[in-house]
Formats: structure tokens, sequence, C-alpha cells
């Protein structure tokens, strides 16, 4: 063995651009498989542990309290499939007043009578101070990476007695804001009971769907009036992890292929040009084996070193793109605990090389079974008579006769020219693909974007302290719609409000003025025109498994009132409904706009714009449209990934054209003593690359045509999103004109260097050993 690592550690010096290459395409690989696993795992691995810890409810279902009796509810438990369960517990909905709003629970809130934070389903992590066990205490439901310095606080609601904060929870599973005591629930007037199940089959949403119908099978008809499923939890966290996911791995699964097909290209070239080198180690007594175990080190130690740095690279990028990744809802599950798996490591570490390994394995085969006084009389020059057939035919063209020798010069070494076709194609696909996702990218991003310029906030802070405008509504609207620049004004305000029966937060939108469809995308139905109807996100619909036509019910201030979903709108923001000015107003008459958004006209300037509305009233906070952060990101890091790998791509061709020109040495000296000038030996050696790129592009168009129609509508299902038609019909004929000429830009430029190397070769060089 020792003999075999300085031979392959002096092939490895020898061919420095080689081992350079196999290290990139490892590294480049690598990373984004790291980062693409690792997103898959934290999507579902953090949550499936802290639910388990918490022994979290696969289903939350509320039940009106006039309808059905707490020992119906509890029969009803017992049922064959029901693991366990936990309640009933009273559930209220209350209104906190302005002072109280600033506990990040919102205005409206669902209180729960429950005894303590323990249970067979549902347990509480209570993280600071105690349990309420006494009237007028409560528990509130936040995360444990807040302050406990509130504690001893007092929340104070616009109808029922104020209650003193005596401890912190976290839920999961988002049963409630807060908890109190059993006994002072009834003074906040509960209109609901809540149970928590656990099922033996929590598989599927059809099999909790089948559960749930069961426990309420011999209940009153309408004594159910909501249902949470664990499994809308579940996605909704990771949602975020699985938008990013599929074009990631899209990056690592070319990355890999490439890697495969380059780093055989290499070794079937090594093995090919270093005829000689094999039959000299093999007549001073290395074994096939050794042979083998030479150039199988070749290829290892730098797939080695490239995992290792890709890995490590996968692992510190991953860091600041999983913060972004997991916020919202996510953040209060993982607790800092995201990050890469170990078995991602270990895969990426163990499992590259050994694929570079294997791609190496088929031309160090070849290299094993050569015959040593072969291998010495063959040397490096390929066989009589290979594509002889091919130039004669070429030599009757109407074509340069450098363009022909070099058209004809890929079928003289057609495996190897495979390789390398294979390898320009995946790069013309890549491009392709970022090319595709890039411009479906930049429209979601801008889809709306030009309804409005400055979104000016009703309020600001400043120092701490809340500064409310001078004007009131009807006037603050005028005079942003009279300073300089403004042509529309639209004012927007949110209603926050429950979902019926459950302790899920609904924001009703209402809009009035100039444009109240602010630009919003509609995939779905109709908008609203008559009073009691809204149009619902498609993350909205997606989460409570509704559809255009259904009715949402919402409870606010203690009233419970139906909307008819009309429509759907392209928006991730699940808890969202939007609807017109009265529908709003009659539902919630006591809101007022939280913001104006204003488009200027043509020429106008935003940040002026800011600065006039300041100054008419220091009490807003304008502020200019800013750019689409996830399209950014999104768009970035393909626009990278993609610049790398079609690097990585023309270093394949590179590597080629190499080979071919040393293959080739001595005909190029004959075509030089003939009269062959160095312009034309160029063009020869840059035509034979650019066959196969051109050949590249006819098949690297359609591939990647295919996965972008194939991953972009994953990514947008994976958060709650349908895109319209105009967002994927991205394909126009500038558009591909353009994608097509990557193939022949990675292999010109991957060629470019060899043939001017080859284009100064004089005569006396190449023939000096005749």
């Amino acid at each position: 063995m020792r003999a075999v690592w300085r031979a392959a550690r002096a092939a490895v010096r020898r061919r420095r651009l080689q081992t350079l290459v196999i290290g990139l395409v490892t590294l480049v690989s690598t990373g984004a498989v790291v980062i693409a696993l690792g997103l898959v795992d934290a999507a579902s691995a953090p949550f499936d542990r802290a639910f388990a810890e918490q022994r979290g409810p696969h289903v939350v279902a509320s039940f009106a309290s006039d309808a059905v009796s707490d020992a119906e509810l509890t029969r009803a438990a017992r049922q064959p499939g029901v693991e366990s369960a936990a309640g009933p517990f009273r559930q209220a909905t209350a209104e906190l007043r302005a002072e109280s709003a600033d506990y990040g629970l919102g205005s409206t809130i669902t209180v729960v009578g429950r005894p303590g934070p323990g249970g067979p389903v549902g347990r509480v992590d209570l993280w600071a101070g105690r349990w309420a066990t006494r009237p007028g205490e409560v528990v509130v439901n936040r995360q444990s990476d807040w302050s406990a310095d509130d504690l001893g606080r007092r929340l104070r609601l616009r109808s029922g007695p104020d209650l003193t904060i005596v401890g912190f929870a976290f839920d999961l599973s988002g049963t409630a804001n807060a908890w109190v005591a059993p006994g002072q629930v009834t003074a906040l007037r509960p209109t609901a009971t809540q149970m928590l199940l656990r099922f033996e089959d929590a598989s599927s949403a059809d099999r909790l769907r089948e559960g749930l119908a069961a426990v309420t099978d011999r209940l009153p008809e309408n004594a159910l009036t909501g249902s949470q499923s664990y499994l809308t939890l579940k996605d909704q966290i990771g949602s975020s992890a699985r938008a990013y996911t599929p074009y990631l791995m899209a990056f690592g699964v070319l990355g890999i292929v490439v890697a495969v097909l380059i780093v055989a290209n290499m070794v079937s070239g090594a093995v090919i040009s270093g005829f000689r080198h094999i039959g000299v180690l093999k007549s001073l007594g290395f074994t096939p084996g050794q042979v083998l175990g030479v150039y199988l080190t070749m290829t290892g130690v730098p797939s080695l070193l490239g995992c290792a740095l890709g890995t490590v690279l996968g692992n510190v990028v991953a860091r600041p793109f999983f913060d972004a990744v997991f916020m919202g809802p996510a953040s209060g599950v993982f607790h800092g605990e995201v990050g890469i798996a170990g078995w991602v490591n270990a895969l990426a570490l163990l499992g590259m090389p050994l694929v570079c390994v294997l791609a190496a394995l088929a031309p160090g085969l070849r290299a094993h079974r050569l015959p040593a006084a072969r291998a010495i009389s063959a040397g490096g020059a390929p066989r009589a008579g290979r594509a002889l057939g091919v130039q004669r035919h070429l030599a009757g063209a109407r074509l340069p006769r450098s363009v022909s020798l070099g058209v004809g010069l890929p079928f003289a070494r057609p495996g190897r020219s495979a390789l390398t076709l294979a390898a320009v194609v995946l790069g013309v696909t890549t491009v392709t693909f970022a090319t595709g996702l890039a411009t479906t990218m930049t429209r979601f991003g801008d889809a709306g974007r030009d309804a409005y310029d400055v979104t000016v906030y009703a309020t600001k802070y400043q120092d701490g302290k809340k500064i409310l405008p001078r004007h009131d509504d009807r006037a603050l609207h005028a005079l942003l719609g009279s300073l300089p620049g403004a042509s529309e004004v639209t004012a927007r305000a949110d209603a926050e409000a429950r979902l019926a029966g459950t302790a899920q937060r609904v924001w009703l939108e209402g809009r009035r003025g100039d444009r109240p469809r602010l630009g919003d995308v509609l995939t779905d139905g109709r908008w609203a025109g008559r009073t009691g109807e809204v149009l619902a996100t498609s993350a909205f619909l997606s989460r409570h498994d509704m559809k255009v036509g259904d009715r949402v019910r919402l409870e606010k201030d203690g009233r419970r009132q139906a909307f008819t979903v009309v429509g759907a709108l392209m928006n991730n923001n699940a808890e969202t409904v939007v609807t017109d000015w009265a529908t709003l107003t009659r539902f919630a008459p006591r809101e007022e706009p939280i913001a104006y958004h204003v488009k200027l006209g043509d020429g106008a300037d935003p940040a002026a714009y800011a600065r006039a509305a300041r100054a008419a009233d220091p009490g807003v906070d304008p502020v200019p449209v800013g750019p689409n952060n996830v399209t950014r990101t999104i768009v970035g890091s393909a626009s990278v990934l993609t610049l790398m790998l079609a690097v990585v791509a023309a270093l394949g061709v590179f590597n080629t054209a190499v080979l071919n020109t040393h293959d080739r040495r001595r005909d190029l000296g004959v075509l030089k003593s003939i009269g062959m000038t160095p312009r034309q030996v160029t063009a020869m050696t840059v035509t034979s690359m650019a066959v196969l790129g051109a050949a590249g592009s006819v098949a690297g168009v359609p591939l990647g045509m295919a996965g972008h129609h194939w991953v972009v509508p994953r990514m947008a299902d994976a958060v709650d999103i349908t895109l319209p038609p105009s967002m994927m019909d991205v394909w126009r004929a500038p558009a591909l004109a353009g994608v097509a000429l990557a193939g022949l830009a990675i292999a010109v430029l991957g060629a470019l260097v060899p043939a001017r190397r080859a284009a100064r070769l004089t005569t006396a060089q190449v023939l000096r050993s005749e």
C-alpha cells in the first residue's frame, strides 16, 4: 500500500487540473446536498421530538357548550381507536384592552379553564412561575425564550375580571392563548368545551377524520364547532423548509451526476493517456489490484477533501439560512436546536467519496486488465482507423478544413465524448432550470408591487412610545392623497378574530379607496361583491381544508358570524381573509385603518413622498416598498449554484480538450508541417467541443424546462400557494434562444485555453521523437 500511495500521490501532483476539478465539483454538490437534506430533516424531526415530549393532541376539538354535556363528551372519548384524551375543558373568547395588547397575544384571546399543566394529552411546558389555581390568576402561552419579568402584571379584559399573570407556559399545539383555573373560566362566559384527543392511528388526515367522526357519531349534529389536526400544525411549521428543499435537492442531484460524469471521464482519460505509465508500473511489479488502487486513490483523495470542505461549507451556510427559513410558528418549536443532523454530515462525508470512487471504478478496471506489454507498446496513441469514415464524409462537405476536422474529432473518442456531452447537457439543464426559476420567482415577488409605492402606517413608535396621528381617519386619507406625487390612496384595516371554536387567530382585512384589490392575484373564484363575502388566501384554504364556496365562521367580542368564501388569493398568509369595507365595519365597527397604501405618479420619488408625509403628520410612519427578500434569496442562491455547476461543466470540457490535444500531438505536428496555421488549430479544437455544446443545448433545454415545471409547483405547494399559469409560462423565443447558447458558451469557454495551447505548439516540439 505504501507503493500505491506514493504512485497515487505522484499522479495527483502531476494531474493538478483533474485534482482541482474533482475537488471543486464534489465540494459544490456536497454543500448543496448537506443543506437540502438538513432542511428535509429539520422540517419534521424537531417538531416530532417536541410533540412527543408534550404528548401533543392529534386533534384539538371544540364543542358547543349548550349542545353537549361534559358527560357525553367523556363517553364519546372512550370510543375504539382513541388512545387517550384530556378534557373536557371550558373555553372562552376574551377581548384585551389596549394597554394589555403588548404580550404578543393580539387583541382577542382564547382562554381555557384547566386544572394543571400535566395530563395524558397536551402537556404544557410551564417554564416560568406557577400554574393558576385561584380566582384572578392566569398563565400566558409564551415561548420560553421570552423574558419572565412580566410575572405579576395584569391582563385587562374589555368584559370580565382583570387577571394577574402568575406563570408562563408553552403549548406547541396552540390549544389556548392563556389558561385559568376551572372555576375562574366561568366568569369569562365560556361558549365552548375543548377536548384533546390522541388516536391509535394518526398517520394521515383521512385517518384523523375517521377517528373524529367515530367520536362525534353519537353526539348531537351541531355539537362540533371546530377542530384542528396536528398535521396542519406540522405542515405549517415545516412549510418554509419544504419550499427551499426541492430546488436545493435539484441542484444537489445535478451536482452529484456531474461529479460522476466528470470523475469517470477524467479517470478514463488518465488511463488512456497513461498507457505507457501503466505498463511501466506493471513491469516494476505492481499487481493489477495495485494499479487499480492507484487510480482509485487518485480519485478518492481530492473527492474526500472536496466532501470535507463541502460539508463544512454546508454547515456554515445552513445556520443563517435556517434562521431565515424557520421563523414564525417554527421559532417556538426549535428553541435554537435547528442545525445539520449528524446523519446528514456522515452521509455526505462517506457517501460522496464513495460515489466518486465508484465512478472511477469502471475506467480503473481497464487499467487493471491491461497487460504490461500492450500498455507499453500502445503508449498514448489512439487506435488506427478511429472515426476515419466520419472524417472522409466531412471532407466532402463545403466547410473549412479546420472546421470539418474539428466536427469529426469527437467521434475519435466516442466514450469520452459521450461523458463530456452528458456533463454539458446537465450544465445546460441547470442554466435552463435556474432561468425559469428566477423568472417565476421574480414574477411572484413583483406581483402586485405596482399597486402602491409607499405604505403609510397610522401609528408610529419612537423611543418605545406610541405616537398617534394628529388627523382622524378620513382627514388623514384626504391628506395623503393631496401630497405632491400621490395618485391613489387605499386604506386597510385588520380586525383580529378567532376561527369559531378554536384558538386560531384570523385577520379579517377590509379595504377602502382607489384600489381595493391592491394588486392581489386571484387564482380561483371572483372578487367579493356583496356584504358577507370574503376572499381567502390559498394558504388559508389549504390549512383549513376549505375551498371556494365554503363558509368560514369567525368569533369576535362574543359574536359569531359566517362568511362565504367567493375567491382564492395567491398568498401564503394562512391567517388572512379579505373583504370589502362594508363587511368589515359590520363585523368590527370599532376598527380603524392601520395603514394607507399610496400609489405615486410617474417619476415621483417614494423617499421624497415619505418625507412629505412625515412633515404633514408626525404621527404616521411612511415606508417605501422594498424588495422581496425571499425572492432575492432563492434567485441569488440559485444563480450562485448555477454558475458553479456551469463552471464545473466547463472544466469537464477543458479536461476533455486537454486529453484530445494530448492524444493528437503527432497529428497536430503533421498538420502544422503541411501548412495549418495556429488560428486554424484553435478553430479545429474549439469546433470539436462546440459540436458537443450544441448537442448539449438541444438535449439540455427540454430537460431544464421539464425540471422547472416539476420543481416550482412543488415549492409553491410546500407553502400552500397556488401559482397562476402566467407565472409558470415563462418560456418565450428570446429566453429559449438565450439558454440555448449556454451549451455553446460552456463548450467554447472550456475549450479555448487548451486550443490556444495547442496552437502554440511547434512542429519540432511534437515530432522531436519521430
